[in-house]
């Protein structure tokens, strides 16, 4: 984005020490050609009336003025409304702990011994649902044969209707706990509600902040103060940008363990559940350093439509994949009509541990385990 907006400026010479604090700067104002010096007061008056420093640059055919601040407290229309000014360029984006000029290099985030991003793959599986340990161990150590590194299910459900199976809460927490723990599988379980933020951590190894509470930013904010790992779903109705602010409130408390995830957002077509955005997992990597997955389950509600979604997401740059599986799914606490069956996630698997080769990734070893 720094090099993007200081390529638009038409390369104009910039004097040393309007070079030294470009890195600084939060906007850059570019004055129409032939502004007055009445003008270029009026507007240098104005920034610093607004509580911000302003830095005046002429150059052969245009004057800049750049503006260190808080861009929070700024708005482009306030800035483009000022006489004399022709454009308003932001510098940085607003999210800037998961920007890639925070990071260039792409993060690789460790969840209790599976690493995330930088080449490695989290293959994430399990019920939708927390169910009873014996369905769980079972189900777990399908999973695991196949290739899964991370064992989920939800103790806690945010369902539609409030009559709905709501999750086992903390019993289910403890059985996720054991079961992931008998198979030395890492576990990922949704949290939502800040109240069980830290009952939640006690017991899990990921912290999943669903799709309808990605813009709950009191949650974002206990989430980010736990140093937890966090699966951050992006919302239905969500930009990029959106997801990426979001993301932003978890870095923004010390909590750099982070991992987005596109579950599909809401699209016109009944045809699947939602709208599969594949094209958000190159759109991330050009913006964060964050790894990204994808959730072919929510995605597309259609067990026959997952296995190309999945692939189709890894080949788009995926730093792994997401999926419901559950021995059998007419049974089902939640979202059964959605899930995989063992023997279809082992196929899958194999499938998508060739792709990873040709694209020169792996599958992160589960601790303990050779590569």
């Amino acid at each position: 984005m720094l090099h993007e907006a200081t390529m638009r400026l038409g390369q104009i010479p910039l004097p040393a020490f309007f070079s030294s604090i470009l890195l600084a700067l939060t906007v850059i104002l570019i004055l129409k050609s032939g502004v007055s010096e009445d003008q270029v007061t009026h507007v240098l008056e104005r920034v610093e009336a607004l509580g911000f420093q302003a830095h005046l640059s002429r150059g052969t055919y245009r004057t800049i003025v750049g503006i260190i601040g808080d861009e929070s407290q700024l708005t482009p229309e306030s800035l483009s409304a000022i006489p004399g000014v022709s454009k308003v360029i932001p510098v940085l984006p607003p999210y800037k702990l998961a920007s890639l000029e925070a990071h260039p290099e792409p993060s690789v985030i460790d969840v209790s011994g599976v690493k995330v991003g930088g080449g490695h793959l989290a293959m994430i599986a399990g019920p939708c649902s927390v169910e009873d340990p014996e369905r769980m161990d079972r189900i777990a150590g399908l999973v695991r044969a196949a290739g899964a590194n991370l064992f989920r299910g939800g103790a806690f459900k945010p369902r539609t209707s409030p009559y709905a199976f709501q999750g086992l809460g903390e019993e289910g927490l403890r059985i996720l706990r054991d079961v992931g723990r008998k198979h030395q599988m890492p576990t990922v379980t949704e949290v939502t509600d800040p109240r069980n933020v830290e009952l939640v951590a006690e017991y899990c190894d990921m912290l999943q902040v669903g799709a309808r509470n990605m813009q709950n930013f009191v949650l974002l904010t206990e989430v980010g103060r736990t140093q937890r790992p966090v699966l951050l779903k992006r919302g239905m109705s969500a930009t990029i940008t959106d997801l990426l602010m979001s993301a932003e409130y978890v870095l923004s408390q010390g909590n750099p363990n982070v991992v987005l995830c596109e579950r599909g957002v809401k699209g016109f077509d009944s045809a699947t559940r939602n709208l599969f955005d594949v094209a958000a997992v190159p759109a991330v990597k050009t913006l964060s350093h964050l790894p990204i997955i994808v959730d072919p389950s929510h995605a597309t509600g259609r067990p026959d439509l997952i296995p190309a979604c999945a692939m189709a997401g890894l080949a788009a740059g995926a730093d792994g994949v997401h999926i419901e599986v559950h021995d059998c799914p007419e049974e089902a606490k939640s979202d059964g009509p959605q899930a995989l069956l063992p023997g279809q996630y082992a196929e899958l698997m194999h499938q998508l541990r060739d792709l990873a080769h040709l694209l020169g990734k792996s599958i992160s070893p589960l601790p303990g385990v050779a590569a």
